[in-house]
């Protein structure tokens, strides 16, 4: 493996993994300090180049093993690997940051939570992971929090993705009141960044594919079918879907399937054969 991007990297030892998933710490130049993220390699993986990487943004409260330790993440992407209904795909699931009870994967303080997620991750899986490269597709997603900052950062960097999601999304920055204890004036929060819409709509031409979707029975559901309004108006092409359930972890392990794919549907023949 060349140098390490990263001034120190800790990758777990392959003998003590189980169900395919690794873990690693970074010492990140955008956060200021060490940061985890838990990666799931298929086991179809062996001998495959350039295989899609698809990052999960957790929620509140969360962390970087919350996808996998209470959504089941990587059980759901094996089961549709092993029936051939998607192709084989790295999960890259870091924390956000730690900060309060939710970074928002936002720019405040001394931090950038959102250079971590959009540069950092993606290198330090390929670090990781020798089957994933600079040439491998990559998707982004989340659930609530995670949401916000998925489709928000798909939407600034719309180059660099080719599909993002979102499952029970936060789509305003104000709707963190919700759920966070810190007042939200100390994030410093930019103005550019307070709204998904408006994030995506400078570059409406330019985005990856869209799919969000909510449980019928979320307190933000409201929110998402307004998002999913003003971008029908503003012809902007994405899919928005509903289904029975609410603001936990039984709804996004069920609909992370979904997901996964419609990501898998954005696949050229050669990216699915890699």
């Amino acid at each position: 493996m060349s140098a390490s991007k990263f001034r120190t990297i800790e990758i777990s030892e392959p003998r003590f993994e189980a169900e395919g998933l690794r873990w690693v710490t970074v010492k990140s130049q955008a956060l200021k300090h060490r940061a985890d993220l838990t990666l799931f390699v298929p086991k179809q993986a062996a001998a495959k180049e350039n295989l899609p990487l698809v990052m999960l943004l957790h929620g509140v409260y969360g962390s970087h093993w919350a996808w996998a330790l209470k959504g089941g993440a990587h059980r759901t992407s094996q089961r549709l690997i092993d029936t051939g209904q998607i192709p084989p795909m790295v999960l890259a699931m870091p924390s956000d940051g730690l900060w309060g009870d939710g970074s928002g994967y936002l720019r405040h303080g001394e931090a950038d939570f959102e250079r971590w997620i959009v540069e950092e991750v993606p290198v330090a899986a390929r670090e990781a992971v020798p089957e994933v490269s600079q040439q491998s597709p990559l998707f982004i997603n989340g659930l609530s929090m995670g949401g916000f900052g998925a489709l928000r950062l798909a939407a600034r960097f719309p180059d660099r993705f080719r599909g993002a999601g979102g499952h029970s999304s936060i789509t305003r920055f104000d709707q963190f009141k919700l759920f966070v204890e810190e007042p939200l004036e100390l994030y410093g929060c930019a103005h550019e960044d307070q709204s998904v819409l408006e994030t995506m709509l400078p570059n409406r031409g330019r985005l990856p594919a869209l799919r969000f979707d909510c449980g019928s029975e979320d307190q933000l559901i409201e929110y998402n079918r307004e998002l999913s309004r003003e971008l029908k108006k503003a012809g902007v092409p994405h899919i928005y879907e509903e289904f029975p359930g609410g603001h936990s972890w039984p709804y996004w392990e069920t609909h992370l399937a979904d997901m996964l794919l419609f990501f898998a549907a954005q696949l050229k023949p050669a990216d699915k054969h890699a």
